[in-house]
């Protein structure tokens, strides 16, 4: 059994000496120009989701895998690794950072983000703690959870995304006079932001306090969540949230390092028990289409072709 501990890379987290900020108020992402590629054909079987770094690697990687049977997208959903939720010491609230590589995407999102989407491929961002005692689960207010998550839908909006991932790691709760996890915060958050935006995707990395605060005053988040996902590579185990099978993956892979064999036992054990989810971390921009091809095979009945 693999011990439970997380190998992704933490340089996401860590605040670049080039900060680009987020203005907030700007003109909503444009479609892009020309015509629409045709979506890659319908498969059957379990959502794949790829989560990128992209302090190292490219969205576009995503891409470039489909089954040699029928044709379809390996991957169904792309996650962009990662924004950050910081803490202004000044005006003592929480912002939205990206840093230099995260904004390259946003930025770039017709080459980036948009072949994606035109391929069938949903993209969304995830936010991730950045050690400076700003996290999820310690808003003082509903005003102020509500504030952050106006900021979230509006980048959503603002770069044509399809939706957030909350990932509630190294917020260091506490640093700069900041508070502890408190019940009510990530409810008032999840349950902004869903209003916000309802038919955007909201996905749980299940792990972190806020994970652990789902319910509050009579309000029960689970259910506004489209996906929650096992945080440990290598593992299963199923998200305690209140979700059906279909919006689960308690197997969890690191491309390139967890094991073939692991990942297509994982794979197996994902159809047999009838879960709808099978969530893979760090895809590069080496072939890879061996690894993929250990999941792919249990998952959809067909080996992986990946295409430069």
């Amino acid at each position: 059994m693999f011990t439970l501990v997380r190998s992704r890379v933490r340089t996401a987290a860590l605040a670049l000496s080039a900060v680009a900020a987020l203005a907030f108020g700007g003109t909503a992402a444009t479609a892009a120009t020309g015509a629409a590629a045709a979506p890659a054909p319908a498969k059957q079987g379990p959502t794949s989701v790829a989560y990128v770094e992209v302090n190292n690697n490219s969205m576009r990687n995503v891409g470039k895998y489909t089954l040699a049977n029928g044709g379809g997208n390996v991957f169904d959903v792309a996650v962009i690794f990662a924004a950050n939720i910081n803490y202004d010491t000044g005006t003592k609230a929480a912002y939205l950072h990206f840093n230099e590589n995260v904004q390259r995407v946003l930025d770039n999102a017709a080459t980036e983000i948009r072949p994606l989407q035109q391929k069938g491929i949903k993209v969304v961002l995830s936010v991730l703690g950045n050690h400076q005692g700003a996290g999820f689960a310690n808003f003082p207010s509903q005003q102020e959870a509500s504030a952050f998550a106006k900021k979230l839908s509006d980048t959503v909006a603002k770069y044509g995304l399809d939706g957030i991932d909350f990932d509630d790691e190294y917020a260091d709760y506490g640093n700069n006079g900041t508070g502890q996890p408190n019940d009510s915060s990530f409810v008032h958050l999840v349950t902004a932001l869903r209003a916000n935006m309802p038919d955007k995707i909201i996905s749980l990395y299940n792990i972190g306090p806020a994970a652990s605060r789902l319910s509050y005053g009579g309000v029960d988040v689970s259910s506004k969540f489209d996906y929650a996902w096992n945080p440990y590579y290598g593992t299963w185990q199923v998200p305690r949230v209140a979700l059906p099978k279909s919006k689960l993956s308690p197997a969890a892979v690191e491309i390139g390092r967890t094991s073939q064999s692991t990942a297509a036992d994982l794979a197996r054990r994902t159809v047999s028990e009838g879960y709808g989810v099978y969530l893979t971390y760090n895809l590069d921009g080496a072939n890879r289409s061996a690894d993929v091809s250990a999941f792919t095979r249990e998952l959809y009945g067909s080996d992986a072709v990946y295409t430069p």
